[in-house]
């Protein structure tokens, strides 16, 4: 038995992971897997809650999620890396869990309301999207993490897996540890238009850009909206090219064009020019790593099969704790 604690985090395979994923979520995880025993999933049954009507792209989309990982950083000998479909477990537990759960807990979720609104070219009115949630409980706590990894934003996400193992627990007996949300930090990404970064925005820098794709989507990024010529005073304040240069150029280079672009002694396109060599550079070892990969196919699968059949070990130990505790079997 591993002596450190255990997180557990997973993503929706709804797309190409972008440079708001990998500063969000995939580079705090990468930076985590020394200190805690890791579980990340890819939640490919999640991303069946919104997009049932096509569900044809999950699939391949699953395989393009996990190069990203492992080019991220992520290391199956340090992490285990799983599908959530492959371990049907998860679905057992969801089932047992949604027997217990209040459905006010459900519908007061934030993120519920808010999509419901937002998302307005999907029907959403479905059980499986109101009862996410339970199956989210379901994925933590099948592994007894101590702990999920996540942004402010999420943490109302785990407050409800919270008051599900609690449930369970007053019912049946203390089988689940209760898991605390594990703050992480994110920096601030933008996508090209100053919106979020999103795949739906079309704005989105990703992972498996090419370095001329990375050239052309950075002179498109907008920049101070107020600064109209080349001889107008900017402000890097309110420039996104500028937080970028702060994130992925050498501190010298960012230090230095502040004053330049207060004073109109550079221009944005050629501000954007070194911005976007700055970005490469960084992303060079990522994209290193995303060629070895992407020429492993094979590989690639053995991962997934291997973490997959890892986590259903676990899964398996767990559900026949739950089982013996609700007495569903002798």
């Amino acid at each position: 038995m591993s002596s450190k604690k255990r997180i557990l985090s997973g993503m929706r395979p709804t797309g190409p992971l972008h440079l708001g994923n990998l500063h969000g979520a995939l580079a705090n995880w990468v930076g985590m897997q020394d200190e805690y025993d890791c579980f990340f999933f890819i939640a490919d049954w999640h991303a069946l809650t919104s997009d049932y009507e096509a569900p044809g792209a999950i699939t391949g989309y699953v395989g393009e999620m996990m190069i990203d990982w492992l080019s991220a950083g992520l290391d199956p000998e340090k992490s285990t890396l799983f599908v959530q479909s492959l371990v049907p477990e998860h679905a057992e537990l969801f089932l047992y869990l949604s027997m217990i759960t209040p459905v006010p807990w459900l519908e007061r979720n934030p993120t519920y309301k808010d999509q419901i609104v937002q998302i307005s070219n999907k029907d959403l009115s479905t059980f499986g999207f109101l009862g996410y949630p339970v199956l989210q409980a379901a994925d933590i706590i099948m592994y007894k993490a101590n702990g999920v990894p996540v942004g402010i934003d999420q943490v109302p996400h785990v407050e409800i897996t919270r008051e599900i193992t609690r449930r369970f627990n007053f019912l049946y007996g203390n089988v689940f540890p209760e898991p605390e949300a594990i703050l992480t930090k994110t920096s601030k990404i933008l996508g090209l238009d100053r919106r979020k970064m999103s795949k739906s925005y079309n704005n989105a820098i990703y992972l498996s850009d090419t370095p001329d794709e990375i050239t052309k989507k950075v002179s498109q990024m907008i920049t101070d909206p107020q600064r109209m010529r080349r001889s107008d005073p900017g402000n890097p304040d309110v420039c996104n090219v500028f937080e970028f240069h702060k994130i992925y150029s050498d501190t010298g280079i960012w230090e230095a064009i502040d004053p330049q672009c207060r004073n109109a002694e550079i221009g944005c396109v050629e501000c954007k020019k070194i911005m976007a060599k700055s970005l490469i550079k960084a992303m060079d070892p990522l994209h290193e790593r995303r060629a070895y990969f992407m020429a492993k196919p094979e590989l690639v699968k053995e991962i997934i099969a291997s973490g997959s059949e890892k986590a259903r070990k676990v899964a398996k130990q767990t559900m026949d704790q739950v089982r013996a505790a609700i007495r569903i079997k002798d």
